[in-house]
């Protein structure tokens, strides 16, 4: 099945090596303990876990090799960044703190025009999606490793991370009535509201809820269309099709990492955008006026 598939031909040899070493304690760990609870709760499907995963379980494979790509492209976010950012300077930034200043500048725009000015609170949260997607894209590019987004895991994994972050923040300014209230949709006249609205909330709730599958399928089948390609391509006629052609793909698999990690940011802010609103003057006044009355109380 499609959305089951898992991106890759072959299993990187990185993950070969880290699961010869540790793949036997894991594989003792997930038999005595992780197992017997996924078997009881297939069970109740006639199913049992080697058949949901797709594989028998083993040392060889106990380790998955999106969780190791994945903690690899964390690993690789972090000393990115660290190597861009260098001894930071404004009389003669280097070129790695100009190319970290454009990517910072571009994703504050980004917020800016689409959150508000208020959205500047969420920027670290954005800016580590926009870092760790590029980054995971990218990897599928170079030899000994895969891109961990080229797995259904990860990509539902970050589009869960993105769904529990925008309704967090909804809840969090809004409170949980107010953020489920903007699901009704515009005011109505009281009759309509009674036929029209719970309609609109069942709608957009369902719309809501679908979210991290939509997130995570459409990273997902672009980055694992990529590597398909790539490899499909690549061997219609051997050796030939070894040299020139790989260069070119290489430049496409570029150019849809950073697109896809554009439309994963961009969406994820569209989401937070709905639920997030800025404090009006009025709010501002209220807030100042209690703290005066506050002070004089206290004065008095």
């Amino acid at each position: 099945m499609f959305l089951l598939e898992e991106g890759g031909e072959h299993s990187p040899l990185i993950v070969d090596f880290i699961n010869h070493y540790l793949g036997e304690p894991v594989y003792q760990f997930q038999i005595h303990y992780t197992k017997p609870l996924w078997d009881k709760l297939f069970a109740n499907f006639d199913t049992t876990a080697e058949k949901v995963f797709g594989q028998p379980y083993s040392p060889e494979t106990a380790i998955p090799w999106y969780s190791i790509m994945f903690v690899i492209a964390c690993l690789l976010t972090i000393a990115v960044v660290y190597l861009l950012k260098g001894k930071l300077t404004e009389d003669d930034p280097h070129g790695g703190q100009l190319t970290l200043e454009a990517g910072y500048l571009a994703i504050k725009d980004m917020v800016t025009s689409i959150i508000g000015e208020h959205g500047q609170k969420y920027f670290p949260v954005v800016a580590t999606f926009a870092v760790l997607i590029l980054v995971s894209n990218l990897m599928g590019q170079f030899p000994l490793f895969m891109s961990p987004t080229a797995s259904v895991n990860v990509t539902y994994a970050l589009g869960l991370s993105s769904f529990l972050y925008y309704n967090y923040v909804g809840i969090h300014e809004n409170g949980i009535v107010s953020h489920l209230g903007h699901l009704t949709g515009p005011r109505l006249p009281f009759v309509l509201t009674l036929l029209v609205t719970p309609l609109i909330f069942a709608i957009e709730m369902i719309s809501n809820l679908i979210r991290p599958f939509t997130l995570g399928v459409r990273l997902f089948a672009n980055m694992f269309s990529d590597e398909k390609v790539f490899v499909e391509i690549t061997n219609i006629y051997p050796p030939f099709t070894h040299f020139l052609v790989p260069l070119v793909l290489t430049g496409l698999g570029v150019f849809v990492a950073f697109v896809q990690a554009f439309v994963f940011l961009l969406l994820s802010m569209i989401y937070l955008g709905e639920v997030s609103h800025a404090h009006d003057d009025h709010d501002a006044e209220e807030h100042a006026h209690e703290a005066h009355g506050d002070t004089a109380a206290a004065h008095a």
